[in-house]
């Protein structure tokens, strides 16, 4: 849609730095809001509710990954620190653990709207003041598209993602504990599919999906 790739590297970075940094700093909040008000205050007592990005940089998941793959213009995605939830101080730990889970995507999903809307407001002042128009256009873009990658990301029914985490919330009990057991396999079954090139494979539908019906949304 945008010639972002005619960027310079600079220019690449001080488009794309705000929109990672909001997407999984809000990603991280959002799941230990939720715990706050299902009955797990850990993040909140270690001061992770808050959006400030320090809190939550990690420096090759934040900082590192996504620079890299800007460089080499790749599939653009990253991750902050976990924020420290305790399941068994939810009130309901299995039900209230998809609750947990779900609130991330669903950051992520507030956040491309938002940012849409920053897009379509670039648009407007497009053949006005053409200065600020584009970097609103630009980051609108980017934060769209980070967004919807972390947000289907995460939705992957792999453990400990958060996809994961739903469909052992959902699961009866039996399957769920089964199920449960395949955790310590998740990271290495990603980085497998990352490793393989899957994961574009599997992400791009979706995301062009999501992206396409943002555009409609606001008239694209």
């Amino acid at each position: 849609m945008l010639p972002i790739d005619e960027l310079t590297l600079a220019g690449k970075i001080a488009i794309w730095a705000l929109p990672v940094i909001f997407a999984i700093t809000v990603h991280e909040v959002a799941h230990g809001w939720v715990a706050s008000k299902l009955g797990d205050n850990t993040a909140k007592r270690l001061g992770r509710l808050t959006l400030n990005p320090m809190s939550h940089v990690d420096l090759v998941g934040t900082l590192i990954v996504p620079a890299v793959l800007l460089f080499l213009g790749g599939f653009i995605f990253g991750w902050a620190k976990p924020v420290p939830v305790n399941f068994g101080l939810l009130r309901h730990p299995k039900r209230d653990m998809v609750y947990v889970a779900i609130a991330g995507p669903l950051a992520n999903l507030v956040m491309a709207i938002l940012w849409a809307v920053v897009l379509k407001l670039g648009l407007l002042y497009a053949n006005s003041n053409e200065s600020v128009a584009m970097p609103l256009i630009y980051m609108g873009y980017a934060g769209i598209f980070i967004n919807a990658i972390l947000m289907m990301l995460n939705l992957l029914p792999i453990l400990p993602l958060d996809g994961g985490r739903v469909l052992a919330g959902l699961l009866p009990n039996s399957l769920s504990r089964q199920y449960s057991r395949t955790e310590p396999l998740g990271m290495p079954i990603l980085i497998i599919i990352i490793m393989m090139g899957w994961l574009s494979s599997i992400l791009g539908p979706p995301v062009y999906f999501f992206q396409t019906s943002i555009f409609h949304m606001i008239g694209l």
